[in-house]
């Protein structure tokens, strides 16, 4: 086998190939799939909750009532059945009207931001992020040549004043934001600054693309009011049933503001993929005809609650109090945060030792320069395991920062 390197000097790459970076979250994932580890590391639902005899029986009444069909290709823009239950849905829980054919199917919430990226985005152009933000979409838009513009996290949401202080100093047609139980932070977006972001974006004509993959999981139960309420003209919605379904079937979709837009997307799409699986888009939409939704969520939803609060509750009592941590109102993950002059890496090299894993947030900036920071997920750990390996990690903790 050839040297990478050999083959850099031998072939000329793609600019934007020499901007595409291992994932340090994707390198702990493989150092935690051992079955010693106790791992707060993964962004990953629970499977136990996964619908898997509900799934199998969708897969076998799709296949045999419509077999030929499912197996064949399809149009672009998605399962028009599909599109229509998002719809509603969309009307049902937030009072949006979004019609189907503004609704592109895709393998993924991940490939929106790459599709919508491609659309609005030169080499060069600044988009604007939460600082910090979602590992995935700051790969896709390095790849695509973007700046960066970080805009700090409040506990309700970003940092109004440094918003309109990024927003003058730079020019920019698109930011992408997590305001529903925010990965890494967990924060979620007040009502207030929702509506002061919304028109900052909107005299700006910046467009924004609100990322929800964990919306659904409110502890609360009513859900959080969209962007495209207040700037309805300049956001895209993107969603995913990885969280509430299964990730395996890399199943997404992604909102356009208008039609025209759209239009573009289904190009893109087009020339990445020709279209999501027919196939899981098919049994989504069995299952989703099949089964309460409703209900599997709320089973979702109390199972994670009852993770958080044993995280929470193992917090409190193992970990030094200098170290501060969030108690989220959904969603999957815990962030901490050391005293500034501790590094979140070196605490993990100490963890790892003692086979607990957790995520340093240094890769989740846009300019990886804040070290004492990290997430713990709580969705993947019985409550057992995260007793212990809390109780291991408090350990860690009070070792490093004596």
């Amino acid at each position: 086998m050839e040297d990478h390197t050999q083959v850099e000097e031998e072939f000329q790459l793609a600019r934007r190939a020499s901007r595409a970076e291992t994932s340090f979250i994707r390198e702990i994932l493989k150092l935690t799939a051992r079955n010693d580890i106790i791992s707060f590391a993964g962004g990953m639902p629970n499977p136990k909750l996964f619908p898997v005899d509900a799934i199998r029986e969708a897969t076998d009444k799709v296949l045999r009532e419509d077999g030929a069909n499912v197996l064949q290709y399809t149009i672009t823009e998605g399962y028009m059945p599909l599109k229509e239950f998002i719809s509603q849905r969309y009307k049902e829980k937030k009072g949006l009207e979004i019609s189907p054919d503004k609704i592109l199917i895709i393998n993924g919430s991940m490939q929106a931001i790459d599709l919508i990226g491609k659309l609005l985005l030169n080499p060069g152009d600044n988009v604007i992020l939460e600082n910090p933000t979602f590992i995935g979409a700051l790969q896709s838009f390095n790849i695509l040549e973007a700046n960066f513009v970080g805009v700090n996290l409040e506990e309700d949401g970003l940092d109004i004043s440094h918003l309109e202080a990024q927003v003058a100093s730079h020019k920019s047609n698109l930011s992408y934001l997590i305001p529903n139980f925010h990965n890494p932070t967990g924060i979620t977006y007040s009502e207030e600054k929702r509506q002061n972001i919304a028109e900052i974006f909107k005299s700006n004509r910046i467009m924004v693309i609100e990322d929800d993959p964990y919306g659904e999981i409110n502890f609360s139960g009513a859900l959080n009011p969209s962007f495209a309420e207040y700037y309805p003209e300049g956001t895209f919605l993107m969603g995913s049933f990885s969280k509430i379904i299964s990730p395996g079937m890399r199943l997404g979709w992604v909102t356009s503001p208008n039609r025209k837009l759209m239009e573009k997307l289904v190009v893109m799409k087009q020339a990445a993929d020709t279209h999501a699986s027919n196939l899981s888009q098919r049994i989504i939409h069995q299952f989703l005809c099949d089964t309460d939704l409703n209900q599997h969520i709320d089973n979702i939803k109390k199972v994670y609650k009852a993770q958080l609060d044993a995280m929470v509750e193992a917090i409190e009592e193992n970990f030094p109090k200098q170290v501060k941590t969030s108690i989220p109102e959904g969603g999957m993950f815990i962030w901490g945060i050391l005293p500034e002059r501790y590094s979140a890496s070196a605490l993990f090299d100490l963890s790892i030792k003692e086979k607990v894993a957790f995520v340093p947030a240094l890769s989740f900036y846009a300019h990886q320069d804040v070290d004492n920071t990290f997430r713990l997920n709580y969705s993947n750990a019985d409550e057992d395991d995260i007793k212990t390996g809390i109780e291991k990690l408090g350990r860690c903790l009070k070792e490093y920062l004596i």
